[in-house]
């Protein structure tokens, strides 16, 4: 059963059986907005990028975007570049953790999403994140990014240490940026 999330909110990622996840995919899907023109409706193609940034405390430690699939430990893994978005159907990027290689001193993972061709996000609909078990394809949670914004970048999620196990949390917080680079100082507000 999947958990609709609001900006803010943390879910434990434990199974009900009360085991602890191995793998999660993270998934973010968008489509580009159609525009009413002078000559009729129209879109635009959007490009818009999933990144994971790996810390250990305040220190970024690696980062996996479509430059550079696999984290140097090879514990998170993006699948490639979506140039345009979809049709609605599914993720249109991904970024495959497994969180039983991820380094003991890592304990955050940020995911962020940026216009990589700079158009605001007043240009993208059904924008969604989310978080899904990797060994049997049940999705845990959702995050729908509702409404366009005047901004180019979103701080989306975080995937962090609790315990012995880990937890989300949907930030869901507006930024501008074209890469993973330009949203640091954001990213560091969430940490």
């Amino acid at each position: 059963m999947s958990v609709n999330l609001s900006k803010g909110q943390a879910i434990s990622l434990e199974k009900n059986d009360g085991a602890t996840l191995t793998a999660v995919r993270m998934g973010l899907g968008w489509q580009a907005a159609k525009r009413r023109g002078l000559f009729g409706t129209r879109t635009r193609e959007v490009d818009l990028d999933a990144s994971a940034v790996l810390f250990a405390g305040q220190e970024p430690q690696d980062v996996v975007f479509f430059r550079h699939l696999v984290s140097d430990d090879g514990s998170v893994r993006h699948t490639g570049d979506n140039l345009v978005g979809g049709a609605g159907q599914g993720d249109d990027e991904v970024i495959l953790v497994d969180l039983q290689r991820v380094p003991a001193h890592i304990d955050q993972i940020v995911f962020t999403v940026n216009s990589f061709t700079g158009q605001t996000f007043q240009e993208v609909q059904n924008a969604f994140c989310r978080l899904v078990d990797e060994t049997n394809g049940q999705e845990l949670a959702r995050y729908t990014l509702a409404g366009g914004g005047d901004y180019t970048a979103q701080i989306m999620a975080k995937v962090h240490r609790s315990g012995s196990g880990w937890t989300m949390t949907a930030l869901g917080a507006p930024a501008n940026g074209r890469t993973f680079q330009d949203l640091m100082p954001a990213i560091r507000r969430h940490l």
